[in-house]
């Protein structure tokens, strides 16, 4: 079969590879019908995270149509067609029957790695490196399933592809962010980064009750979306943050900050973002957190920092005191994508959201390597693409 596979710092190449093989008995092999390149799929294009081996195959936003299943799993039959979360989850650990899904006990194969560099092991993830279990992704023609009598959720009739696609990943994890802001009639929620995930957090704080959400970026393409959301959109470069903010709220701040960036933030005018990047090129650094320090400065007093941009290692200058004596809550996780799957899937077939607003790219798997230079570079107007083997 075809698929994007890694093969170094900004080299991603569509060759032939191994069709995958049932190799347990709740496994499933689906025919991808759809899958996207996510804005966390770059941190491994420009060589951010650890233990990516050269051949691994990329993508953990997928969808299609089963094909095989495996002897034990009596949840799926060939021919359904379903949506893959990102997490893969066995259902039966102490935190799958919890619902925290993405903290799953069994998943990870080798868990030893992630727990040299964060403590304990959190679930396996398609697609995304040797430290979270190394299995391939689904920017390919087919995937295989791990237990998937627990992940996939059958898509309704009636629905496409691409408006239930993105209950792979971002979809859910926007509505998280938002979801962990506890939000209450009258709110303000500030969005850094308005990427897919930044966009969906936007959509997801108005149907969750927001009374405004200021948006933050320095892309037109990404901003003129946001207004579209019904957002104040704020350029970073245009305009000091902490500033407006304030001035936006009486001098309060927002109710919730979301850091929908990470660890790659854009560089801007301000000294620390300027430090991050020096740390980080000469290894005195892991993560360039710019954007969490000015959210926590920007969240109102008892307030709610909520975190869903990834970061990978040990985050430098973080202003804990103001965390502390201003009593911040934060709250932040891998999206345990099974937890909202029913609900998300029920507001879209309600039509309260269609997530495929957001698609801006549509293209093969042959063309997949160059739109991952030009989703990197955002050229193009390019938010989102979708590729279809």
């Amino acid at each position: 079969m075809k698929a994007l596979t890694w093969h170094g710092k900004h080299d991603i190449r569509c060759e032939s590879v191994p069709d995958p093989k049932i190799e347990a008995g709740r496994d499933a092999i689906i025919k991808v019908t759809a899958c996207a390149i996510c804005g966390s799929d770059l941190h491994l294009y420009n060589g951010i995270m650890p233990d990516m081996h050269s051949g691994d195959i990329m993508g953990h936003e997928t969808m299609g149509e089963v094909v095989e299943v495996g002897k034990d799993n009596k949840k799926l039959k060939v021919g359904d067609r379903v949506v893959v979360p990102f997490t893969i989850s066995c259902g039966e650990c102490f935190f799958c029957k919890r619902g925290f899904f993405s903290g799953c006990e069994r998943s990870n194969p080798d868990p030893s790695k992630a727990k040299k560099l964060w403590g304990s092991s959190p679930a396996g993830l398609f697609g995304y490196t040797h430290l979270l279990g190394g299995y391939s992704g689904g920017q390919a023609e087919y995937l295989r399933v791990p237990y998937a009598d627990v992940g996939p959720i059958k898509v309704p009739d009636g629905l496409t592809d691409e408006q239930v696609l993105f209950l792979s990943d971002i979809f859910p994890t926007g509505y998280m962010a938002a979801d962990f802001c506890n939000i209450q009639p009258g709110d303000t929620i500030a969005v850094w980064g308005c990427g897919p995930v930044g966009q969906m957090a936007i959509k997801s704080a108005f149907i969750l009750g927001a009374e405004r959400v200021i948006a933050i970026d320095t892309v037109p393409e990404r901003l003129a979306l946001a207004e579209k959301s019904r957002a104040i959109t704020l350029d970073f470069m245009d305009k000091d943050i902490y500033d407006r903010i304030m001035e936006l709220t009486s001098g309060r701040g927002a109710d919730a900050c979301i850091d929908a960036v990470g660890t790659e933030a854009e560089p801007s005018a301000s000294w620390d973002s300027r430090l991050d990047r020096i740390k980080v090129a000469t290894f005195m650094g892991t993560d360039r957190p710019h954007v969490l320090r000015q959210a926590i400065h920007c969240c109102r007093n008892f307030g709610t920092i909520s975190i869903v941009g990834v970061y990978g290692g040990f985050l430098d200058k973080i202003p804990m005191g103001s965390a502390i004596n201003r009593g911040l809550t934060f709250r932040m996780a891998q999206t345990p994508v099974q937890h909202y799957l029913p609900l998300l899937m029920e507001r879209i077939q309600k039509g309260e959201i269609d997530p495929s607003f957001i698609i801006t790219h549509r293209a093969t798997l042959e063309e997949g390597p160059d739109l991952y230079r030009t989703f990197r570079d955002k050229q193009d107007g390019c938010i989102k693409v979708v590729l279809k083997p």
